[in-house]
């Protein structure tokens, strides 16, 4: 039996200090235990609670100790970790039957949200999953790379960006995990050898000549330090404990106090310990083990660091008590892992069974198309049954993920050496309409119309005779080809509209009155003058639309135009607008809507540029104008403050531009 020392003394003017028993029905579900980590107890035995030989021999008390020290070495680990006393359960899920997409978003919310110390076992869960299914849809789509690749020197790559933000956020928390550890083992060490120089104060306190009233004071005074010291390295926490209980116990009873108040002190510890033990009476029925056991992990803390000892006579009969007790959660605790480990093992027989199916349809050769989509879908099904059977024991998971990427590449293999053998086929088709695509931009700009036009459409009848090519050819050479039918038959069908007799009127009209532009002449008075122009081009507006490959007279005009603004005393802001009003307008009125679209999107870009460079002049200024030294701006000062007027001039300008076009579609 280990009886823990006591930490409940009379203070420095002799009365007894209590501890609460409201932390005996504590029910704290902060405490997780990781199963991965269990090791051996190291019990220093140190006072004369601890068991004789004989008893450490009897199986039963064996059993009971392997409990106790399964609950030790927890709160042992929590002792050097002071995060792990506020941590909460969260529930470990079943990481290997979530997708990738499911798996990412789940490791944000953990990283982003909780404590890191309590996430660390559900985020290396979360990352054991992410990299199984990520490695094995990358070999999926290296050996889809390899069937359909003509360039043999050509290399695989796939970029995945949700394989991105897994790094990122696995990155996160590896260095988030990484500066807790190396702020707390720059303390443990210190607080360690605090704690060891107060026991050796407390050795000390025997010999002090001191008076009782004296020493009882630096008892306090230690205990006070004691509890402010801080965590140490697990793995010194149980030895330093005891040795601390120990020496305490000794100062109390060498001290020879008075007897009544001692047995007040001995009675009011047993009272506390009873009633721990009432509590695993109740725990021991309680239906969710896990709360059960960590609940007890508890009450051990508050057992051995809290409460002080009883009397010599009682002390076995009761620690028997309460390891009996401890036992039987452990107990309980067990028997839910081995029912645990059989779920397991069902999953393991059920992948098993996946796996066979698999490997029996990788044995199936099927000579169609059609028919390997069949066998392509009841792969996919067993696929998704197998991640979303459960977790199998974890000495035969990576085995078992073995055998099924085995089985699923064999398939593969199988499904690739028939697409590799009308590999060929696809590869001649496509060397057919390269052949015709290269033929049809040839011919696109054509204004032949009667001779391009059959053979335009005899290239589209003999590519519907031509049959598939390799998938990643197939979207962008029909691309390519419908955009240089397209782009010829809408040239055929603006000639064809060319024979309107209201265009050829409206050509023949314009034709007429450039003539007379020609003679005009400018008085010499602004306004007069101007508003001359601006009729001329109302008049101009007038008279319609002209056929599409008579539209050279634009041209002509807007070149007299031109001429004409240049004679008057216009700035160049108003210049420039009266020039590209009258342009977009002839656009809208020819109903070209793709050069209106091109002239928005170029717009739009110039103005990003624009605002862009205000930006970085303005950044530029900012560094001059901080100088502490900067007396008053100097000619680079000057100048780019000049520059940045001149662009937001010219982004003025821009942005008209911009909301007349919009104004017109």
């Amino acid at each position: 039996m280990l009886e823990e020392q006591n930490d409940n003394l009379q203070n420095a003017d002799g009365n007894l200090e209590s501890i609460s028993t409201n932390e005996i029905t504590t029910n704290d579900s902060s405490k997780v235990v990781n199963e991965e980590e269990k090791i051996i107890l190291e019990v220093t035995q140190t006072t004369d609670e601890q068991p004789d030989t004989k008893q450490l021999l009897d199986s039963n008390e064996t059993q009971n100790n392997i409990a106790i020290q399964a609950i030790a070495e927890v709160n042992a680990e929590e002792s050097e970790d002071e995060s792990l006393k506020d941590r909460y359960e969260i529930p470990m899920l079943d990481y290997e039957a979530m997708s990738m997409e499911d798996l990412v978003t789940e490791l944000e919310k953990l990283v982003v949200f909780e404590k890191i110390m309590s996430v660390k076992d559900h985020v290396e869960e979360i990352k054991t999953a992410f990299l199984s299914k990520y490695n094995h849809f990358i070999d999926e789509k290296k050996d889809e790379f390899e069937a359909d690749r003509i360039d043999i020197n050509e290399e695989f790559h796939y970029h995945f960006p949700l394989k991105n933000k897994f790094d990122q956020l696995y990155s996160n928390y590896r260095d988030k995990k990484n500066i807790h550890f190396k702020s707390l083992q720059n303390n443990l060490k210190t607080n360690l050898e605090n704690r060891l120089a107060i026991v050796e104060e407390l050795k000390n306190l025997l010999n002090s000549p001191e008076n009782i009233s004296n020493s009882l004071k630096q008892l306090n005074e230690l205990r006070e330090r004691w509890k402010n010291a801080g965590p140490i390295p697990k793995d010194k926490y149980n030895h330093v404990w005891n040795n601390y209980h120990f020496h305490i116990e000794n100062f109390y009873d060498f001290l020879h106090l008075d007897r009544e108040a001692r047995d007040i002190d001995f009675k009011h510890n047993l009272d506390l310990k009873l009633k721990i033990i009432n509590r695993c009476e109740e725990l021991v029925n309680e239906t969710d083990i896990n709360k059960a056991f960590r609940e007890l992990q508890d009450l051990h803390k508050i057992w051995k660091e809290d409460i002080g000892p009883v009397s010599r006579e009682q002390r076995e009969a009761i620690w028997t008590k309460f390891s009996d007790l401890t036992k039987q959660i452990h107990d309980k605790r067990e028997s839910l892992f081995e029912k645990i480990r059989g779920t397991e093992l069902e999953n393991l027989n059920a992948k098993k069974e996946i796996i066979s199916k698999i490997e029996e349809l990788a044995t199936i050769k099927v000579d169609s198309h059609n028919l390997w989509l069949g066998q392509i879908e009841k792969i996919e099904a067993l696929r998704n049954e197998f991640f979303a059977t459960g977790k199998v024991p974890s000495e035969v998971n990576e085995d078992t993920w073995k055998a099924f990427k085995i089985a699923v590449k064999n398939f593969n293999s199988l499904k690739n050496s028939f697409y590799k053998d009308i590999k060929k086929d696809q590869n001649d088709n496509l060397v057919k309409k390269q052949a015709l695509v290269a033929k049809a931009k040839e011919l696109q700009e054509s204004t032949d119309f009667s001779s391009t036009t059959p053979i335009m459409k005899q290239i589209q009848e003999e590519w519907k005779t031509i049959g598939h090519v390799p998938r990643k050819y197939s979207d962008k050479i029909w691309k390519e080809f419908r955009e240089s039918c397209n782009h010829y038959f809408e040239k055929l069908k603006e000639q064809k509209s060319e024979e309107n007799a209201e265009e050829i009127a409206s050509f023949e009209s314009k034709k007429e009155y450039l003539e007379s532009l020609r003679l005009f002449e400018m008085s010499g008075d602004h306004k007069t003058d101007l508003d001359a122009i601006k009729l001329h081009i109302e008049n101009w507006k007038a008279f319609g639309k002209v056929p599409f490959s008579r539209r050279h007279i634009e041209g002509k005009f807007n070149k007299i135009l031109d001429a004409l603004f240049e004679k008057l005393s216009l700035s160049k802001k108003e210049t420039d607008m009266m020039r590209f009003s009258n342009r977009i307008e002839q656009l809208s009125d020819n109903n070209d809507t793709r050069k209106i679209d091109n002239e928005k999107i170029f717009l739009q870009r110039k103005i990003e540029e624009v605002q862009s460079e205000i930006f970085q002049l303005e950044n530029n200024i900012q560094f001059f104008t901080n100088t502490r030294n900067a007396k008053k701006e100097n000619s680079i000062v000057i100048e780019v403050r000049k520059n940045i007027e001149k662009h937001k001039e010219e982004l003025n300008i821009l942005k008209q531009k911009l909301k007349q076009v919009k104004s017109i579609q």
